[in-house]
């Protein structure tokens, strides 16, 4: 017979981390027969088939060993030239660029390269759930700001001037937003800039969603006058390439600070998959048709999706990038949990609650459009009745 111990042996960092709310309703939503999910934020276009066909070779040629720590040259070089080419960003491919399992562990890497115990990272809320927990296990301090609807979700530079004190280390910047889809505009990021600049910190860039950006160009913080020197740039294929399940990603960095990236990626990773490397090397040097079709896409439903949602109830505004609308449920007298449950059980559409994304997130829920138009007219078919209801 075993005995019981009162000694936990889990780390208390661990312990005080909340699950993944987004990963709740996916299981709930996946358990139960004809679910609408507008739940996981994941591209519903398959890896276009000459991606596929060069992983496939790479493994029939036998490309099976490691590959550099850092990935693949060939790789890294073909990053390098697709961020000149499309955000006008220079990166040495060689020292600046670390090809990562996903844009999720690029993130972590930067957390625990930069932070010393104690330092503060200024994480902008609503935002993707893993940027708070992330700084805590690297030991820092994460200091929530909270953006509102009434502003469309905008960061502003005394939001952040605010919360600054002498222990703050970073800033996490996500644009396109997840949940919001809000794009930062390059006057904003500029002004964003002046205070980073003035206090000497560090941003942390996340931009999976680059590519999915619908109205104007698309400016990269690194890209903003004085902003390279202090910047870590964090994107990947999942998004814009539709390789989620890939799980490949990239950090562009200043020489020093992705060094210390790598250093790290050495001891926990080794290198990201071969094959899936191979795969990204496809993407960027023939996939960015491909890209752009989706795109598209996206942007049509897009305009459909928040259209509807206003016309049935559902106040929204019209998310510059991303897949995601943020509709406010305010007028109903629900929650966003309230809804949200409400909402799978009785008509079976599966989304968000958006007080998973923060505080700010609550009396909102984040819907992937990231579905049929099919599928998104009989959402909101179904949303319609749900509220008709109510």
């Amino acid at each position: 017979m075993r005995q019981q111990t009162k000694k936990s042996y889990v780390s208390e960092t661990v312990s005080r981390l909340k699950p993944s709310g987004i990963r709740r309703f996916f299981d709930l939503a996946s358990s139960m027969e004809g679910v609408i999910s507008l739940g996981v934020g994941e591209p519903d276009f398959v890896t276009s088939w000459n991606i596929r066909e060069a992983s496939i070779l790479s493994l029939e040629q036998g490309y099976t060993s490691y590959t550099a720590n850092a990935g693949l040259l060939e790789l890294r070089q073909e990053i390098a030239a697709y961020l000149m080419r499309k955000f006008h960003v220079e990166y040495n491919p060689e020292t600046e660029i670390l090809v990562t399992v996903g844009a999720s562990q690029a993130l972590d890497l930067a957390m625990r390269a930069i932070i010393n115990p104690g330092d503060e990272v200024i994480v902008v809320e609503p935002c993707f759930v893993a940027y708070e927990p992330l700084v805590a296990l690297a030991g820092g301090t994460p200091v929530l700001v909270e953006t509102h609807g009434d502003d469309h979700f905008k960061l502003r530079p005394e939001q952040i001037e605010q919360v600054i004190t002498d222990r703050t280390k970073a800033l996490i910047i996500c644009s396109p937003n997840n949940p919001t889809g809000t794009v930062l505009q390059k006057e904003e990021l500029e002004a964003i800039g002046r205070i980073v600049k003035k206090y000497d910190l560090l941003v942390v860039a996340d931009e999976i969603y680059a590519e999915l950006t619908y109205d104007g160009t698309y400016t990269s913080v690194a890209a903003v006058d004085g902003m390279w020197e202090r910047t870590i740039l964090i994107s990947g294929f999942s998004k814009g390439f539709a390789m989620t399940g890939w799980r490949l990603g990239f950090a562009a960095a200043p020489k020093e600070i992705l060094q210390a990236m790598l250093k790290i990626h050495q001891y926990a990773m080794m290198c990201a998959p071969t094959m899936a490397q191979y795969g990204a090397l496809e993407a960027l040097r023939n996939g960015e048709q491909d890209v752009e079709y989706m795109r598209k896409s996206y942007r049509r439903r897009r305009n459909y999706f928040v259209q509807s949602l206003n016309e049935i109830g559902l106040y929204c505004h019209m998310p510059g990038g991303a897949f995601y609308a943020f509709p406010s449920i305010q007028s109903t007298g629900l929650t966003s949990e309230q809804f949200a449950e409400r909402l799978l059980f009785e008509e079976k559409v599966a989304v968000v609650p958006g007080n998973v994304f923060g505080a700010s997130g609550e009396g909102y829920i984040r819907c992937s459009y990231a579905s049929s138009l099919e599928q998104l007219q009989e959402a909101i078919k179904r949303m319609k009745r749900f509220l008709e209801r109510l």
